[in-house]
């Protein structure tokens, strides 16, 4: 019985600090109260070089960033929080020179320029552009898939927190 006491007295301070942070989440995303809804649009690749799939795999990584790290539900159109925008950049560049001027690691870059409605809270909204990327070694064909999906992760992470974590 004293046991059951104790471990009451130790939830009930939880449960009440639990409840009374409604719209947080442990990943530090607020989401403002009222926001239910939330639609990713199409990024289309407009870089000078352009992958097939880039698209594609970004749009659905940033759609899944948000169902997984919030509590909106996604819709087709006209959501309470509007991601739209398109990848402007698309870059292999060398990250270190080595001997006789050789690449000894390259760097693939990737821009995309996101425009956020907050219907609920105007004053949120924003136009900006995130760039990320990824140093290597070797060819990057070989490589292309897993640097693009790493470089999408960043990508997702940083939009997500300057949209719902005030970053």
């Amino acid at each position: 019985m004293l046991r059951a006491v104790r471990l009451s007295f130790l939830l009930v301070p939880f449960f009440v600090l639990l409840q009374s942070c409604g719209v947080y989440k442990l990943n530090g995303a607020s989401i403002p109260e009222g926001m239910k809804t939330f639609n990713v649009q199409f990024f289309e690749n407009s870089a000078p070089i352009v992958v097939p799939y880039l698209s594609q795999q970004f749009t659905e990584a940033l759609k899944e960033r948000i169902r997984n790290q919030s509590r909106l539900s996604q819709v087709t159109s006209e959501g309470d929080a509007i991601f739209e925008g398109r990848i402007t950049g698309y870059a292999i560049t060398s990250a270190a020179v080595g001997g006789q001027d050789r690449a000894q690691a390259n760097r693939l870059s990737i821009t995309v320029s996101v425009k956020y409605v907050d219907n609920i809270k105007p004053d949120n909204s924003f136009e900006q552009s995130f760039t990320r990327y990824q140093d290597f070694t070797g060819t990057v064909q070989a490589q292309e898939q897993t640097l693009i999906e790493a470089i999408n992760r960043q990508l997702t992470e940083d939009i997500f927190n300057r949209a719902f974590a005030n970053w």
